[in-house]
């Protein structure tokens, strides 16, 4: 028999996978019957049905009670999920970042006190912000690096809690990249709260003077920071009322990643 072409579908499979969308669909699990009637077999079919997948551990009852789904599935899913590649996910998103806003488009990824950028697309402009694979941000300078600290955890630059360096030791300064740099911890804290409240950060002409950047978190399936999507370019192309028409496709491409992740986007 050829492989190539049309296949035909295994009943058996087709009918255990329609019972498996029923459960899934109902709040309170269903009996044998009302199974049966719902995918169109007879109550001895899905008993049959029912009492592998139940050996599987796909579907469970308890004490002869409406079946329900099976806590395999939340191994299966947890595979799935750790299988998903976040870089192939969101290449076509920094695509339609760069299309949407002329600008380059990144993807960076949290790690020990600092973000990673993993990936971008640049901007065709014949004037380029050129962001660099395996560039760390600088946590307190940075667009990326502030949604870092406002979301990844507790622990903040230097590994002091809330992200206010010197919280243990008292105040001290941030080292100056340019002259828009924060530098003092309590503006950092400031900074860092209302990233939290906007759900987005910015930077402009901190790291380096004529470059912009815009940064929002990519949420996964337990809230956690999964990632972090960026736009940035230079300072002349990217004034204050351009930077809040950036906002709208940053954030709206920010959610879709985190759907695709299995969040809550």
């Amino acid at each position: 028999m050829s492989d190539e072409g049309p296949r035909r579908a295994v009943g058996s499979v087709t009918r255990a996978i329609a019972l498996l969308d029923a459960l899934a669909a109902s709040d309170n699990g269903l009996g044998v019957n009302e199974l049966a009637r719902r995918i169109s077999v007879n109550a001895s079919t899905a008993s049959r049905l029912l009492a592998t997948l139940q050996a599987a551990g796909i579907v469970a009852r308890d004490d002869g009670g409406p079946y329900r789904l099976g806590l395999r599935l939340v191994a299966l899913s947890e595979r799935v999920l750790a299988q998903l590649d976040v870089r192939a996910l969101a290449r076509p998103l920094l695509a339609r970042l760069v299309e949407r806003t002329g600008e380059t488009a990144t993807l960076s990824l949290p790690g020990e006190g600092e973000a990673i950028t993993v990936d971008f697309v640049p901007s065709p402009s014949s004037v380029v912000s050129m962001a660099r694979v395996g560039r760390p941000s600088v946590p307190h300078a940075t667009a990326t690096g502030k949604v870092m600290l406002a979301f990844a955890s507790r622990a903040g630059i230097h590994g002091r809690p809330g992200g206010a360096p010197g919280a243990a030791d008292g105040p001290a300064a941030l080292e100056a990249y340019t002259e828009r740099t924060i530098t003092e911890p309590a503006a950092l804290a400031r900074e860092l709260q209302s990233v939290r409240e906007s759900g987005w950060a910015e930077a402009v002409g901190e790291r380096e003077l004529d470059l912009v950047a815009l940064a929002a978190p990519v949420f996964g399936r337990h809230d956690e920071l999964a990632a972090i999507l960026g736009i940035q370019g230079p300072a002349t192309r990217l004034p204050s009322q351009v930077r809040r028409a950036l906002r709208e496709p940053l954030l709206a491409a920010a959610a879709e990643l985190g759907r695709a992740l299995g969040g809550h986007g």
